[in-house]
């Protein structure tokens, strides 16, 4: 037990200390393993971990995924959904952020990424909420929590990152999200509304469009909804993989951008370049987040942990709450992917062993890293969108992002008390 919390412990320091967490992850694990075992050990497990995960075929998911997000975001589809729906809401107060909240939830579900949905929707939504007279508060808040729907609504990168970790199937994980996904957009929209009534001048209506017009801007849609029926619709039918949907989902989207002539062959060098990078980085990443797995395993921790909670009398429901309000507390000062990789090799065997899913496990911690992404001092979706808008102060973004935490905390909760959210859809196709 005190190796394994020596581990996790340099491990988060070396994140603090702005170490990349692969190197973090990777030096702890070689390490850890090579005192408590021998060296000639470690050194062994660490081309073994590699090799397992290169070859690994879920992981092949990743890649895909990363791919279709790119294509949809450098050839302007994005920017498509966002004027299919400001020709529906963009009429009414706070429609411009009506609008973007709806664009970052179709984003989202063809996407995975919470920080390429933020940095994409700032590019796309931004200049028009703020030429219409719309508070940075309120647009800052919309665009920063829109991005976070990029982690929950499948497909999602974290999913397929934490069902590797804890053995949990990818589909199962991606069918959870939808219900879970739909309600965060639903009451964001909600709060979005609530703000454009109490402070009317911070949300101005735009302009009215017709129907024709607004017919017209709904024929750009049609790429996401292909991709998403495409993806959900044939996982949910048990027609192929996770990774059969990722590898047709990627040349889906680059089939309809050749089609609509936005695609061409320095473009398609450029998305190539930026996924090889961005899955290399993640790979990195999940090879000492796996090591780390095998350290915590050789140590014994989480049976000790188990025993300690169980000790205190932290079962059931009460352990859950414990567990989440780790995950709250350090997605205040670290990185959501980080917390993933470190706590949910962890907490994952004391999970089942409480008798819990850790499917719909999954989606609570998840929806708490969600909360953790907004979050001040280090709200990662907040930083991502200051970097595209260096304008806008800090503190203006997290201040309009507090009704959506608000609102966050009450999905969390439903999910809490009715685990059905996340299970039920998947309990009709098994």
């Amino acid at each position: 037990m005190t190796l394994g919390l020596t581990a996790m412990a340099a491990a988060i320091v070396l994140a603090f200390l702005r170490v990349p967490l692969a190197f973090a992850l990777l030096i702890v694990s070689i390490v850890g393993i090579g005192v408590a075992v021998n060296w000639n050990v470690a050194f062994m497990l660490l081309p073994m971990t590699i090799s397992e995960a290169v070859l690994s075929y879920e992981l092949a998911v990743v890649p895909m995924f990363i791919l279709m997000g790119n294509v949809i975001s450098k050839t302007g589809i994005a920017q498509d959904l966002f004027r299919a729906a400001y020709a529906f809401f963009g009429h009414v107060r706070g429609g411009l952020a009506l609008s973007t909240m709806t664009a970052c939830s179709g984003f989202s579900a063809v996407c995975g990424s919470s920080y390429a949905t933020a940095a994409t929707m700032a590019k796309v939504a931004y200049p028009s909420m703020k030429r219409y007279g719309y508070s940075d508060e309120l647009a800052a808040g919309t665009i920063a929590a829109g991005g976070t729907l990029g982690i929950l609504i499948p497909p999602s990168i974290i999913m397929v990152i934490y069902g590797i970790l804890t053995q949990t199937n990818i589909r199962d994980l991606f069918i959870a999200g939808v219900i879970p996904g739909l309600i965060g957009v639903v009451i964001y929209l909600v709060v979005i509304r609530l703000i454009a009534a109490r402070n009317p001048a911070s949300a101005p209506a735009g302009e009215r469009s017709s129907w024709r017009e607004r017919w017209r801007a709904l024929a750009g849609v049609w790429p996401f909804m292909l991709l998403f029926a495409l993806i959900i619709g044939g996982l949910y039918a048990r027609l192929f993989t996770p990774t059969e949907a990722a590898g047709m989902g990627a040349g889906l989207a680059m089939i309809v951008a050749t089609l609509q002539r936005r695609l061409n062959l320095r473009l398609l060098k450029q998305i190539i370049v930026d996924t090889a990078y961005t899955s290399i980085s993640l790979y990195a990443v999940l090879f000492g987040a796996l090591m780390l797995s095998r350290l915590l395993t050789l140590s014994g921790l989480s049976t000790e942990v188990l025993q300690l909670v169980t000790g205190f009398g932290l079962e059931g429901m009460m352990l859950i709450l414990a567990i989440l309000l780790v995950f709250l507390v350090l997605g205040c000062v670290m990185d959501s992917m980080a917390i993933i990789l470190i706590f949910a090799p962890l907490f994952a065997p004391i999970v089942v062993a409480q008798g819990f899913d850790l499917v719909w496990f999954g989606i609570l911690i998840i929806v708490a890293t969600e909360i953790a992404l907004i979050t001040p001092p280090i709200g990662m979706n907040v930083y991502v969108l200051k970097a595209v808008l260096p304008s806008i102060p800090m503190q203006r973004i997290f201040r309009g992002l507090m009704p959506f935490v608000a609102a966050d905390f009450v999905r969390l909760a439903l999910l809490l008390a009715f685990p059905a959210l996340a299970l039920w859809l998947g309990t009709t196709v098994r």
